[in-house]
Formats: structure tokens, sequence, C-alpha cells
């Protein structure tokens, strides 16, 4: 969705695509981030990370898997924030403050969300 409003320049067109696909989107984006949660929460459990993690260990493995599930939080809260504001304003016109949260918070989502799948390789190629 964010490509999709870089590439739609034209204030008018924005309106009238966000409102339609926009809802379809996000749930779609919430399914997503909900398969991400429990995924991760399995391989968690499954590998026994959840101690590793706990532990003072500090090898790269465990400083990575740290730094990954810190930017899996902050995309949830972020993704709270987008939410709420869209589904507040949808098909409204929204405040300077808003069109900043908004955007502001689906640009993050959109770049963490490639930090989270890089870090999310180096530790599997790590792990072997």
């Amino acid at each position: 969705m964010f490509v999709l409003g870089v590439s739609l320049r034209d204030k008018k067109k924005q309106d009238q695509v966000y409102p339609n696909i926009g809802p379809i989107f996000g749930y779609f984006e919430l399914v997503s981030l909900i398969i991400l949660l429990v995924s991760g929460i399995a391989m968690l459990h499954g590998f026994h990370l959840i101690d590793i993690l706990l532990s003072d260990d500090n090898t790269k493995v465990v400083r990575l898997l740290r730094l990954k599930l810190w930017m899996v939080f902050f995309v949830v809260i972020a993704t709270v924030i987008h939410f709420t504001i869209a589904l507040k304003t949808n098909g409204k016109k929204r405040s300077k403050m808003q069109q900043l949260l908004s955007r502001g918070s689906s640009l993050f989502i959109f770049f963490i969300n490639l930090a989270i799948l890089h870090y999310a390789i180096v530790i599997r190629t790590i792990l072997g």
C-alpha cells in the first residue's frame, strides 16, 4: 500500500483509491502480522530460544534475535497507530497530524519489515 501511495502522486486519485483498497489491504496486513507473531512465538518455543533470550548470553545470534524482536514490537505499535487512524478517518478528511502519523507509520512499517526480513535471513543462515 505504501508503494501505491508513493506511485500515485495525484491527490484526487489517492482519495479515490485509498478508501476502497485501504481496508482490504489493512485486513490482509493484520492477518500477515498475526501470522508473523504466531510463527515467531512457535519458533521461539520450538528452538528453545526464550531461555537463551532471557540469559546473559551475548552472542551474535542472540543480539540479532533481540534486535529483530524489538523491531517486531515497534511494527506492532506502528500498526496499531496506523489502524486506529485509518479506521477513524476512512472516507473522511484527515487532520495534518493524522496524515503525518498515518503516512509516517506506513513508511516506518514498510522499511522496518524489510529490516526484519533481513535479520530473519541472517539469523537463519547463522543457525544453519
